[in-house]
C-alpha cells in the first residue's frame, strides 16, 4: 500500500476540491483514511469552511472498522464522507502491519478543541447536537471556558424522535451555525449525517462519538501515560466494564484479524516488489559476469561459425516477450542460411506433431555440423545474455516464443507471457524439447504462480547438469 492524494469515491473531489492543497490518505480497510498532521488537517478543514465547500467528516477507530464490516449502511456513510480521520492506537497498529505509519492520531477529543480555537479566532460558530439531556450544554460550556471567544450557536440533546428530526434541523439552520458537531455514537451519527447533512446550512459537519461526555466531564479521559502508549481503551473498559467489554474484549481480537487480512495484500505487494528487484539484480550481475568471462568463447565460436558455413555468426530473431511485446533475440547461427525456406518440406516430421505449435526435429537437416554441437551444449543461446542485460529477458523464465507460435496460442497458453522470458526454465531442466508443448506450458505457468528468488537460484543450479547431459537438446 501507499500514501498519495486521492479523490474519495462518490464525492466531488472531496480531499482536493477548491484551490487548497490535497490531504494525503492511506488506503485502509477499503477506505481512504487521512494521513496528515493535526495542523495540516485543521488547515484543510478551515480552508474548506472558508471556501464554503460542504464537508462531512467521520472518525475511524477499531470499533468503527468492526461495525462497518457488518453494517452496509454505516459503511456507505463512511465511504461517502469527505474525510475520514484516524482515531486511536488501533488504526496506528493496522498501518504498521501494512508497513506504513499514521502521522497523527486525529481523534475528536483532541482535534475538536483545537478546531474550536480556530473558529473562535475566525468568528465562526458551532452547534452541538447529541448526548443525554444537559450533556451538550455542559460540553458547550467547557469549550467556551477553553475558548472564551467561541460562538456557540446552540445545543440539542440526541434523544429526539424521527418525527422531531425536521424541527431539529430547522433549529440548527436558524442558529446560523457554521459547524455542527453530532455526538450520537457510531453508527447512528454518521448514518444520520449522511442523510441530514445536505439539509443543513452548515458547511462543516462532524460525527464526534463520545466527545461531549469527555468535554462535560461525565466520563474522565484516561491518564496521559495510558494515552501515550495507546492504552486508553483499558481505562474505558475499567470505567464501564458492562458496556465496554464487548467492544474491547471481543472487538479488539476481531479488529486485529481484520487488520491482518487488510495488511496481507499490501505486504504481499511489498514482498513481490522486493523479490522482482532482487531478480533483476541477479540478472544484471549474472549477465555481466557471463558476458565478460565468456568473451573469448564468443569470439572463438563466432569465428568457427563464419569459417565453416556461409552466413553471419549471429542471428537476431523476433521473439515475443512479456505481455506480448516483441524484441530482437540474439543467438549464434546454428542452421544453414536457407533454413526458413526448407521448413515447409519438413513440417510432417515435426517432433511435436504436424499440427504442433512448436517445431522441433531430432535430426533436423537444416542444422549445420557446428550448429549441432552448439545446440547440444546450449552455447548457441549464450548471446541472449545481452538480452538479459538489456532487460528484454531474465536468466530464468519461460522460453521466448516466435510470433507465429503465439498467434496459435489459446487464452490459457498466453498466460506464459505474463513474465519476462528466460534463458532457462522448469521444462528446460526437466526434458527440454522431449516434453510436449502442453507440458511445457503447464510448467511455465507453475513457475509463474510459485516463483521466488530462491526458486530461480535452484533452477539456475539445476541448469548446469541439464546442459551437461544434453537431454532433449537438438
Amino acid at each position: 500500500m501507499f500514501i498519495k492524494p486521492i479523490d474519495l469515491p462518490n464525492a466531488a473531489s472531496p480531499i482536493a476540491s477548491g484551490t487548497r492543497s490535497a490531504l494525503p490518505v492511506l488506503a485502509m480497510f477499503g477506505l481512504p483514511v487521512v494521513n496528515a498532521t493535526e495542523r495540516d488537517a485543521l488547515d484543510w478543514l478551515c480552508a474548506r469552511l472558508h471556501d464554503g465547500v460542504r464537508t462531512r467528516v467521520a472518525f475511524l477507530n477499531a470499533h468503527c472498522v468492526n461495525l462497518a464490516d457488518a453494517d452496509v449502511t454505516y459503511r456507505a456513510a463512511l465511504e461517502e464522507a469527505d474525510a475520514i480521520l484516524p482515531d486511536g492506537s488501533g488504526l496506528a497498529l493496522a498501518a504498521r502491519m501494512r508497513g506504513r505509519k499514521i502521522r497523527a492520531n486525529l481523534n475528536g477529543t483532541d482535534l475538536v478543541p483545537a478546531l474550536a480555537r480556530r473558529l473562535a479566532s475566525g468568528g465562526q460558530s458551532v452547534f452541538l447536537l447529541g448526548g443525554m439531556p444537559g450533556i451538550a450544554d455542559d460540553a458547550a460550556a467547557a469549550l467556551r471556558r477553553a475558548c472564551p471567544d467561541l460562538i456557540v450557536a446552540g445545543t440539542q440533546h440526541g434523544f429526539f424522535s424521527k418525527d422531531e428530526e425536521r424541527g431539529v434541523i430547522d433549529a440548527i439552520n436558524r442558529s446560523g451555525a457554521d459547524v455542527v458537531l453530532v455526538a450520537m455514537g457510531v453508527p447512528r451519527q454518521d448514518v444520520w449525517l449522511r442523510n441530514a447533512a445536505p439539509r443543513l446550512n452548515a458547511k462543516l459537519t462532524f460525527g464526534v462519538g463520545g466527545l461531549f461526555d469527555f468535554l462535560s466531564g461525565r466520563i474522565p479521559r484516561a491518564p496521559e501515560a495510558l494515552r501515550r502508549y495507546g492504552l486508553e481503551w483499558t481505562y474505558r473498559l475499567y470505567q464501564e466494564p458492562r458496556r465496554m467489554w464487548r467492544r474491547y474484549i471481543a472487538g479488539n481480537p476481531a479488529f486485529m484479524l481484520r487488520a491482518a487480512k487488510d495488511a496481507l495484500p499490501a505486504r504481499r505487494e511489498v514482498i513481490q516488489t522486493a523479490d522482482l528487484a532482487a531478480k533483476r539484480v541477479i540478472d544484471i550481475v549474472g549477465a555481466s559476469v557471463g558476458l565478460l568471462l565468456g568473451a573469448p568463447l564468443f569470439l572463438g565460436v563466432a569465428a568457427l561459425v563464419r569459417l565453416t558455413t556461409p552466413g553471419p555468426a549471429f542471428l537476431k530473431q523476433t521473439r515475443v516477450g512479456q505481455d506480448g511485446r516483441t524484441f530482437g533475440l540474439f543467438k549464434f547461427r546454428s542452421m544453414y542460411i536457407d533454413a526458413d525456406a526448407r521448413r515447409a518440406a519438413l513440417e510432417a516430421q515435426n517432433q511435436h506433431g504436424a499440427d504442433g505449435i512448436t517445431f522441433k526435429l531430432k535430426r533436423d537437416p537444416r542444422v549445420t555440423p557446428i550448429g549441432r554441437l552448439l545446440r547440444k551444449s546450449s552455447i548457441d543461446e549464450l548471446p541472449q545474455l545481452w538480452n538479459v542485460l538489456m532487460g528484454d529477458m531474465s536468466l530464468v523464465g519461460p522460453r521466448p516464443p516466435l510470433p507465429a507460435e503465439v498467434a496459435r496460442y489459446t487464452p490459457a497458453q498466453r498466460r506464459r507471457l505474463a513474465a519476462k522470458p528466460g534463458l532457462t526454465c522448469l521444462w528446460q531442466i526437466g526434458g527440454r524439447s522431449d516434453l510436449p508443448f502442453e507440458r511445457q506450458v503447464e510448467l511455465d505457468i507453475e513457475y509463474l504462480t510459485t516463483r521466488t528468488v530462491m526458486m530461480d537460484v535452484l533452477i539456475l543450479l539445476r541448469t548446469v547438469p541439464a546442459v551437461l547431459t544434453a537431454r532433449g537438446a537438438y
